[in-house]
């Protein structure tokens, strides 16, 4: 047979039969996800959610919603954290076209068509449907809710500390140095008379003096490395069963101690929202939660709620409760949980079921950096985002995996296994053979090996 060569140019074919096109052999994982979404009405459901933000007539046909919806998702199941990443990802795959319902000869959406629907859709729809995801975790039994924990973490911003300006004049940060440099009688100052002018000063990134001018929204918090960051995305999740049942997006420099309300009750009107779609679900009774969010104030609401707290305390002495008349009896209420064998088990499922959907999240599901600006924006993207994590809940049970990715790990894991005890099986077995070839020459009444044993 002649060995083939690769032409530089070959000219396409002019016409192709519909038979003839190569599909690929797409993936079980996306393949049961749309049986989900199918057997649960995802896609009427969505398009009757949507339908009031365009109109009948005018205007060139849309994209339908559940394709807008499935790219967000895509962007958790495959990592992706812009939407051009996702827009390049589904172009580019027939497994996702296949997922979204488009042939090679359709154009899937890019990115522009993404941010369109996004500004059209308001917050208050991308929550109806995170809460009919929630209602399909708990339709498979995923969702107890009696008990929540609560957990933040920081998003790294779409901007940098280099670009901030001041609120009341606009200069950039060097300009403002270089008026304070003048000041105190350098004219020419170099960039080392800069620095020493900074070194010293105090209060030099102020949230109340600085701000970012492409996205305002951003905050300077006080970290190691001096990023800038988006805001605190905060999660309320089932202590059960990790599914997350409540999302709020907090500015970066506002403590846990006065977003843990906010965050509570955006949990319950999630799970009243879960009910409204006839599954029956309880309401929180115990919220569970970190030192960072303990305070005298914070016990007391949530004991006025009627919420059993299992908030870690820190070491602060002695105190002083003079004038405050609740705060004693919640605060050692708590203390007298968390100290007991229940609240020590929480605390510990706290950091198992809350900290872990963190990093499925944002480390491997890409969320971790924002390529949007504004909130709005940003907590549209991570309340379907999130969605995606409590479908991989459900996926775990229908199907097993809980991300396509897993289903190479899988089985990459299970032949590492395998190996791995062959190996440990067979050193023994190595070593005896080893033992023994070296005696046999000795021993045995072949004496024509020695010298061949002597060579080596």
């Amino acid at each position: 047979m002649a060995m083939g060569r690769r032409k530089k140019e070959r000219q396409g074919e002019f016409w192709i039969a519909a038979d003839q096109v190569v599909g690929g052999p797409g993936h079980p994982f996306y393949r049961r996800l749309n049986e989900v979404f199918e057997s649960c009405g995802f896609d009427r459901f969505v398009e009757g959610l949507c339908e009031r933000f365009y109109h009948e007539e005018l205007g060139r046909p849309g994209i339908a919603p559940g394709v807008y919806f499935r790219m967000l998702r895509i962007g958790f199941f495959e990592g992706i954290d812009s939407e051009r990443g996702i827009d390049w990802r589904c172009s580019d795959s027939l497994t996702l076209r296949e997922f979204l319902g488009y042939t090679l000869a359709q154009r899937t959406p890019d990115h522009s068509t993404l941010c369109t629907i996004r500004q059209r859709i308001d917050r208050e729809t991308h929550r109806e449907v995170f809460a009919w995801v929630l209602a399909v975790v708990a339709e498979q039994g995923l969702l107890k809710a009696r008990t929540l924990g609560i957990d933040a973490t920081t998003l790294e911003a779409n901007a940098a500390m280099r670009s901030i300006v001041r609120k009341d004049t606009g200069e950039s940060y060097e300009q403002y140095l270089t008026a304070l440099a003048q000041a105190n009688g350098i004219q020419t100052p170099t960039r080392e008379d800069l620095t020493k002018i900074d070194r010293t000063r105090k209060n030099k990134a102020s949230n109340q003096d600085w701000e970012s001018p492409s996205d305002p929204d951003a905050k300077i918090t006080k970290r190691k490395d001096g990023r800038t960051h988006a805001g605190g995305t905060e999660h309320a999740s089932d202590l059960e069963t990790g599914a997350i049942v409540g999302v709020t997006l907090q500015p970066a420099d506002r403590g846990d101690t006065t977003s843990l309300d906010e965050t509570v009750a955006e949990a319950v009107e999630s799970l009243l929202d879960v009910r409204e779609h006839g599954v029956e679900v309880d309401l929180p009774q115990e919220i569970v939660a970190d030192k960072g969010c303990h305070r005298d104030a914070t016990c007391a609401d949530l004991k006025s709620m009627g919420f059993r707290s299992y908030l870690s305390e820190p070491d602060r002495g002695e105190r002083n409760w003079a004038g405050k008349q609740s705060e004693p009896d919640a605060v050692y209420g708590n203390r007298r949980r968390i100290r007991g064998k229940r609240g020590k088990g929480l605390l510990r499922k706290r950091g198992e079921l809350v900290e872990r959907p963190f990093a499925h999240c944002h480390e491997t599901g890409g969320m971790r950096r924002t390529h949007l600006r504004g909130h709005e924006n940003l907590l549209k993207r991570l309340l379907i985002h999130v969605a995606g994590f409590n479908l991989a809940l459900v996926l775990r049970v229908v199907f097993g995996l809980s991300k396509p990715r897993t289903l190479q790990d899988g089985l990459g894991g299970l032949l590492g296994a395998v190996l791995g005890e062959w190996r440990a099986w067979i050193r023994p077995v190595q070593a005896v053979h080893a033992a023994l070839t070296a005696l046999l020459p000795i021993i045995g009444p072949n004496r024509s090996a020695q010298p061949r044993l002597a060579a080596a």
